[in-house]
């Protein structure tokens, strides 16, 4: 028995170890300095909640055009009240069947323990309360956000001009869920997904990001 429980304490400190590795090295190493564009930048916010994060672009003329192919797919990026677009990455079976706690059944958890393919989830909102703790405020260079829209796009499992929402997916009116490229599993997950975006539009991460609380940590201190 003590033999076991020296396992599991050794397997339980490994974990460990690696989770505050992952947030306390960055990626990259070094701090890139971006080009000058004249002091103009674009804000951007990461949503977190207990176990997942999403990427939050403020919707202007620019960005509307930019993922106007949503529109035709019934994401109304285009309509006036809207002020953000909300992304995030996950788990076919776990994001599509748990829009709750409540709804949260086996076959999703297991999906997510293993391996599952991918979904890219796109809502709109109005405005949002940027001093929320689960807020995390950021700004990008001109070329930066650009490389934060490309990295959105590329995945998406079709092309922009082929993309359709999954039928009968979705959790409001206004949401909706597209295939996405890449497999799933609770290692490379949903966190790790953001924290991909952020270092394609220049921003400083923690080497590996498995927890929402392990990304807003890393954000806030190489940033």
């Amino acid at each position: 028995m003590m033999r076991v429980l020296r396992r599991l304490l050794a397997v339980i400190l490994i974990i460990v170890g690696a989770v505050a590795a992952g947030a306390l090295i960055p990626l990259p190493l070094w701090s890139q300095a971006a080009e000058d564009t004249g002091g103009e930048t674009r804000r951007i916010l990461v949503l977190s909640n207990p176990i997942h994060t999403d990427i939050a672009i403020p919707l202007d003329a620019d960005t509307r055009a930019a993922f106007a192919f949503l529109e035709r797919s019934g994401v109304p990026v285009a309509e006036p009240g809207a002020r953000w677009m909300i992304i995030g990455w996950g788990g076919r079976a776990f994001y599509l069947e748990t829009p709750t706690w409540g709804d949260l059944k086996p076959m999703p958890v297991f999906r997510a323990l293993t391996v599952d393919s991918s979904v890219l989830h796109v809502d709109v909102t109005g405005e949002l309360d940027e001093g929320h703790p689960a807020v995390t405020a950021l700004e990008l260079g001109l070329e930066e956000f650009e490389q934060l829209q490309v990295f959105i796009r590329e995945s998406f499992a079709q092309a922009p001009d082929a993309v359709a929402a999954i039928p009968d997916a979705g959790y409001g009116p206004y949401d909706r869920f597209f295939e996405a490229k890449g497999a799933f599993n609770a290692l490379l997950g949903c966190n790790t997904w953001t924290a991909q975006a952020l270092r394609a539009s220049g921003v400083r991460t923690g080497l590996w990001n498995p927890l929402p609380q392990t990304l807003t940590f890393s954000l806030t201190l190489f940033n």
